[in-house]
């Protein structure tokens, strides 16, 4: 079933039934800002400037003279020569040599560019418009990354302005093969979407399959990065995340130089990096800043933090439940003095406990700044410490807790950090309901997920299944010398792509 497009409407050439049109589609919109002069040798002629006032600075000294910057010697109105038959002619055949000037010739795109900041300059007499781009609206400078704090390496992060954002990456990798694409997102937010790649080194199935899933999203009204990854991940509902985020440039560098694609939106400071593998979640552009060893016992801790963000309540939950026989008799025995007096089974307060810390952790993330962490601070230390004098706790599971949370803390991306949160609940469910076995279960389903998982084209586990030893110990055990993993840029044959 084919789909049919009406044609643009054209502009029309009295201007006063162009502004017209104009007022009608703008009508209850208190910036939109109309500009009325005459020209000629006897201001016979009429012209008329547009503008939506909120996103065009300093347009009261710049746009008139923008219009006829072109037309030397002519200078405006005050040049007696100066006719519409004149500018259109010029216009129509040479063009314009500013690339802040624009020749329209439907209404669409007048109220497309209005909307985009511009100026729309319309002559009585001439079917076309002249769009004069303007300084926008104002944003923040390029500061400190305030998501991803550094000690050694790059102190500058990517900002809400696209082209800021681009042009810092050009800085870094300076070459024609690292290739920027345009899309436009969104009927009514029009948002600019840029995806970038490295032409030699990205894989051409993981490029093929992202621009195939992106197809789809034209007439979706995109906010930020992040509404992406839904269209870009395959499965929407592993709690597991299959792309990275970051703000820092250096991060950006390093994943195009290893065959990344990365995704920037106009209005949002965070950078989609994809495909994002489990290895990829370990490691931070850090690393390679500090000593080798230093990084790899660092990079030891994060697995060792892993592992217990994940098991440590449900571990618990299974040893003094069912396997008291596996806990040494000391620690046993200190254990049950700790719990004698709790009226509930481990399950039961383990639930509890997390949910009082999930909750004080969500309210110092939502409260202001100022405040926000010395709420969450001393709540957690009031609430631990009263739960454990009116018997709901015990101290053990009060230190459990606060472990499981801070190991989560150290997970270098904050949606692995999520993943292991949302997974700690059916881990301590299956614990408390069939022991050592049913985390057994748990973890045997757990890893039939991950190998099944993909993120576009690969494994989600590449380096783990399929094995492949020599990445699994570079990029996720061991932090090798930077000269012998320093490697010289593939290139396709044929010279410069």
């Amino acid at each position: 079933m084919s789909t049919t497009h009406s044609a643009p409407e054209p502009i029309s050439p009295n201007v006063r039934e162009a502004r017209a049109r104009l007022e009608e589609i703008f009508a209850d919109c208190h910036d939109f800002t109309v500009k009325e002069w005459s020209y000629g040798p006897d201001l016979e002629y009429s012209a008329c400037g547009f503008l939506l006032n909120t996103l065009s600075q300093n347009y009261r000294t710049t746009y008139t003279q923008a219009l006829f910057q072109d037309l030397s010697p002519l200078k405006g109105a005050l040049d007696a020569d100066l006719t519409p038959d004149k500018i259109s002619r010029f216009f129509d055949s040479s063009g314009v040599s500013s690339h802040t000037v624009q020749i329209l010739d439907s209404v669409d795109q007048v109220v497309r560019n209005l909307t985009d900041g511009h100026i729309i300059i319309l002559i009585d007499g001439w079917d076309h418009a002249i769009s004069c781009e303007m300084p926008g609206v104002e944003t923040r400078s390029v500061s400190e990354p305030t998501m991803e704090p550094v000690v050694f390496g790059p102190h500058n992060s990517t900002i809400e302005d696209l082209k800021t954002n681009i042009g810092l990456i050009r800085a870094l990798i300076k070459t024609p093969r690292l290739k920027f694409k345009l899309l436009n997102a969104g009927p009514n937010c029009r948002r600019e979407i840029v995806y970038g790649y490295i032409s030699d080194i990205v894989c051409p199935d993981d490029l093929n399959l992202f621009e195939k899933r992106l197809s789809s999203i034209e007439d979706k009204d995109i906010l930020d990065t992040t509404y992406l990854e839904e269209w870009v991940e395959p499965s929407v509902y592993s709690p597991f995340p299959q792309v990275r985020y970051t703000e820092r440039p250096d991060v950006v560098t390093s994943a195009l130089l290893t065959g990344k694609i990365i995704m920037f939106v106009q209005g949002s400071p965070t950078v989609m990096i994809c495909p994002g593998l489990f290895i990829d979640f370990f490691s931070t552009s850090e690393d390679f800043y500090q000593r080798t060893v230093f990084s790899t016992l660092i990079r030891w801790l994060r697995l060792i933090a892993f592992v217990m963000a994940i098991t440590l309540p449900s571990l618990y939950i299974a040893l003094s439940t069912f396997h008291t026989e596996l806990i040494p008799t000391v620690l046993l025995l200190a254990i049950l003095d700790t719990r004698e007096k709790i009226p509930f089974p481990a399950f039961v307060e383990a639930l509890l406990m997390e949910f009082f810390f999930e909750l004080l952790r969500e309210a110092g993330i939502r409260l202001p700044r100022p405040i926000g962490s010395a709420v969450s601070i001393v709540g957690a230390l009031v609430i631990g410490q009263a739960a454990i004098q009116a018997k709901i706790a015990s101290p053990i599971m009060v230190i459990i807790v606060a472990l499981t949370g801070i190991a989560s803390f150290a997970m270098p991306q904050y949606n692995l950090a999520i993943a292991l949160r949302v997974l700690r609940f059916p881990l301590m469910i299956m614990a408390a309901t069939l022991g050592g076995f049913g985390l057994m279960i748990a973890y045997f389903l757990l890893l039939l997920h991950l190998t099944k998982l993909k993120s576009l084209s690969q494994a989600y586990l590449t380096g783990f299944a399929p094995l492949d030893f020599r990445r699994m110990v570079n990029e996720l055990l061991v932090r090798a010398p930077i000269r012998s993993m320093l490697r010289k840029s593939r290139q396709r044959p044929g010279g410069v792509r």
